[in-house]
């Protein structure tokens, strides 16, 4: 590279991240932590390239990046990018296939503990002085045996499977893009009819994009066809799950409960009921935040950075569009 390639990194990512640029003599960077979109209009102008997080890049500012290459997301999904722009202005998208699948797979069994051993009910009743009511407090239930369905069978999913299999759970998976054959190998059975199968699960995860075929794929109509006992968790995206429906079904006793990374607008609004239902586990977006995966995505979103300007980045890595 002749001349120094300028990255600008929205919002601040891992150190261990930062110093790959900082120990490069063929970049130069700017960490922009107010994304105002006036700002971002205009220190786009100059980037060649740029470390993504949260903020949303649509086509209005996407379209003032005429030196702009590469987007790098800190993250697998790219909902936060105009995708059309991207194609026709040839600009590569690159997302963190290797950093948090761990973290997110872990996240979910957080949630599913929580939600079976009824952890919040368990700690306030020792924290209130009401150790003696134990025998008052509704059952908990066990892992073991249970059915759970992975829907979308990728690394996150993948990761998700061992730990399953770990707790002897039965393990289903539906992903129409993923042969039988490879769900086979990681100890799971392939679901080709999603619908039919959920009368038969009681707990189900969800690791699918967002797009026109998953947005609120999971409503009324699906809810009524699981289990009493089902527990359902999204870690992936907000928006796969139509909150309202999610609510009431909980409401209706018509699932045991559910745990929500993701929102279908983030923050949630104040009146968003699920706010209020206490057979809700919520968290804020933070499933592959760990200390660990921060590391590791930060160094990973700025080396696919370093490799599309040196010509080695992974084909895995580039978002197909």
């Amino acid at each position: 590279m002749s001349e120094k390639k300028k990255i600008l990194i929205l919002q601040k990512i891992h150190i261990d991240g930062i110093q790959l640029l900082e120990n490069n003599p063929n970049f130069e960077y700017e960490i922009i932590e107010d994304t105002n979109v006036e700002i971002l209009k205009s220190k786009i102008k100059d980037c060649d390239g740029l470390s993504l997080r949260t903020t949303k890049l649509p086509a209005e500012i996407m379209n003032l990046g005429k030196k702009l290459k590469i987007i790098s997301r800190h993250g697998v999904g790219y909902d936060n990018v105009d995708l059309e722009v991207s194609k026709k202005n040839n600009i590569t998208i690159a997302i963190t296939t290797t950093a948090n699948a761990v973290a997110v797979a872990e996240h979910v069994f957080f949630m599913l503990l929580s939600l079976c051993k009824r952890k919040s009910l368990l700690d306030e009743t020792v924290r209130s002085g009401r150790f003696k009511d134990k025998n008052k407090l509704p059952g908990t239930m066990e892992l073991w045996k249970k059915n759970i369905l992975i829907v979308g069978f990728g690394r996150i999913g993948k990761s998700l499977i061992k730990r399953c299999l770990g707790f002897e759970m039965n393990v289903f998976v539906y992903d129409p893009f993923v042969t039988e054959k490879t769900i086979e190998s990681y100890g799971g059975k392939k679901i080709e009819n999603l619908k039919e199968s959920l009368k038969n699960m009681d707990m189900i995860s969800l690791h699918m994009p967002i797009n026109d075929k998953t947005k609120n794929l999971f409503n009324m109509d699906l809810f009524k066809k699981m289990k009493k006992n089902c527990i359902i968790v999204n870690a992936a995206r907000g928006g796969i799950i139509d909150e309202n429906d999610l609510n009431e079904a909980l409401n209706q006793n018509l699932i045991f409960g559910a745990g929500l990374d993701v929102f279908s607008t983030e923050p949630p609004e104040s009146n968003n009921p699920l706010l209020k239902n206490d057979k809700v586990l919520l968290s804020p977006h933070v499933a592959a935040l760990t200390e660990e995966c921060r590391r590791r995505m930060g160094i990973e979103t700025i080396q696919n950075i370093i490799d599309f300007f040196d010509k080695k980045l992974e084909q895995s890595k580039i978002v197909k569009l």
